[in-house]
Parts: C-alpha cells; structure tokens; sequence
C-alpha cells in the first residue's frame, strides 16, 4: 500500500484563545439538549409527586417566611402582602441556590464521561443553570395565581422581566463556573456550598426588603449592597410583577456589572483549568 494514500490526522493547538468557541458549542447543541434533559427527568424519576416538587418547596418555604418574619418578626414588605412578597424573591433566589449547586457538583458527578470522550466541557456546568429553569417556570405558575387571588396586576415594568431573567441566569452561570472549577480541585466546596447558599439567602433580599438597607446604612452602602447581583434581580422581580415600587435600576446597574464580571472571569478560569480536569477528577 501506498503510504502516501494513507490519510493523516494532524491535531493543532488553537491559534486564537477565545473563552467561548461558539460555532463547537453549536456543533455540540444535541448533547447538550441531551444533558439538559436527562437533569430533569432523573431529578423526579421514581419520586411519587414527580414535578409538583418544583411547586411544594417554594411554597413550604413561603409559608415558613410568612409565619416566622412576616407575623412574628413583623418584618415590613413594602405594604406588599407578605406571602407573594416573599414568594415573589423565592421563586429567582431557588433558581440561583439550585442552579449552583447542580454546577458545583456537575464536574466530579461526570467525570466518567468527559475524561473518555471529547466534547466542549463548558457544558457541564451549563447544563443545571439551564435545566433548572423548568423548575422556575412550574413555580412561575403558582405566582400567577396569588397575583390573580391578591387582586394584583402588573404594570409597565413587566417588559422588563426577561432583562432580569437574563441576569439572572447570567448570574448563575458566572457563579456556577467558578464553582465547578474549583470543586474538581478542592472537593471542600461540595461540603460548603450549603454554607454558601444558606448565607447567600439571608443575605438577599427575600425575606426583608431591600429599602431596609437603604433606611438603615445609606445611598452609599446600598449601592454597594447591589454589587450582589441577586439584590437587584430580586427587587426587579417585585417591581415588574407587582409594580408597588419604581424599578431598582441603581441595583439593577450595579448588579449586571458585577454579574458580567463574575461570567468573564468564571469562564476565563473555567478555560485555564479544564486542562487538568481528567487529571484530578
């Protein structure tokens, strides 16, 4: 045989770093449908409630709010009827725990696949910051309803609900990243993230409002309280659903630049570690 017949396979370096290779996650697409799919349907396989799980801990945890801070701390709401105050911030603060928490622990829990076959590892952690969004949308529904019970209907500033569900994602996948970066190599975040998510809970608005930070610390310290990205989300979630309050554009602001921040250097660093993923996983 002609050797010169025989094809060849020359596997280059990259010439130009990019942080995304857009067109390979195109190519990639159905893999990632595939992941996203099976992360929803094995969370609720052979559960007897299957999907109303999404609706039951949003609500049990409305219900714990109103009781212990609504009718006990007297917490004020902004004259908004507590159980759909609290709802309201729940419904994109349970996204945001769950979508870090499925990314945080997405690497170690498919090592036995990304360390055999190639395929563009971002989309591991991708994978729960996208199929976390069923669980949203489900509990979504149970909104709708108390905004239809509590007579409330939404004004102008629900045109910017997709802006804030975008943040909101954005968010999670900068986060999300980092995490999983980090918990491949330093196995201590899968027993903190609980910790993390705990703090990162009672430190958002969910179960106070944030004008409390406003009237307790000042303009300056709650501006600065907006560099947490789910401050601004979360008070944009009441402005544009219940529409009690003008739009937090000064968090809302602070919050994207500090989320587009967290996307940059999570991915930059998820980039210049996915090299040593097989190695330590």
């Amino acid at each position: 045989m002609n050797n010169e017949n025989i094809p060849r396979i020359v596997i280059e370096a990259k010439k130009k770093w990019r942080l995304f290779d857009f067109k390979e996650l195109i190519q990639y697409k159905d893999l990632l449908y595939f992941f996203v799919l099976r992360d929803i349907t094995v969370l609720y396989k052979q559960t007897v409630l299957g999907f109303m799980w999404a609706i039951l801990n949003p609500v049990f945890q409305m219900v714990i709010f109103s009781v212990i801070f609504g009718s006990l701390a007297k917490i004020s709401s902004d004259g908004i009827p507590y159980p759909i105050f609290s709802f309201t911030a729940i419904l994109p603060f349970n996204y945001f725990s769950q979508s870090l928490s499925g990314a945080s622990a997405s690497l170690i829990g498919n090592a036995g696949v990304f360390t055999k076959v190639y395929f563009p590892r971002i989309i591991i952690p991708l994978t729960p910051v996208i199929s976390k969004l069923a669980d949203f949308f489900i509990a979504f529904l149970i909104l709708i309803a108390m905004m239809i019970y509590y007579n409330i209907v939404p004004n102008m500033n629900i045109v910017f609900l997709p802006l804030l569900i975008l943040l909101m994602i954005l968010t999670s996948s900068g986060i999300g990243m980092w995490l999983s970066s980090l918990s491949i190599q330093y196995r201590d975040v899968k027993f903190a993230i609980s910790f993390i998510t705990t703090f990162l809970l009672y430190a958002a608005p969910v179960v106070f409002p944030a004008s409390l930070v406003l009237e307790k610390f000042g303009y300056t310290y709650y501006l600065l309280y907006g560099i947490y990205p789910m401050a601004g989300v979360i008070e944009g979630f009441r402005s544009s659903l219940l529409g009690f309050n003008p739009m937090p554009w000064d968090l809302i602001l602070m919050g994207s630049i500090s989320s587009v921040i967290f996307f940059i250097t999570g991915a930059f660093y998820f980039k210049r570690t996915e090299r040593i993923f097989a190695d330590v996983a």
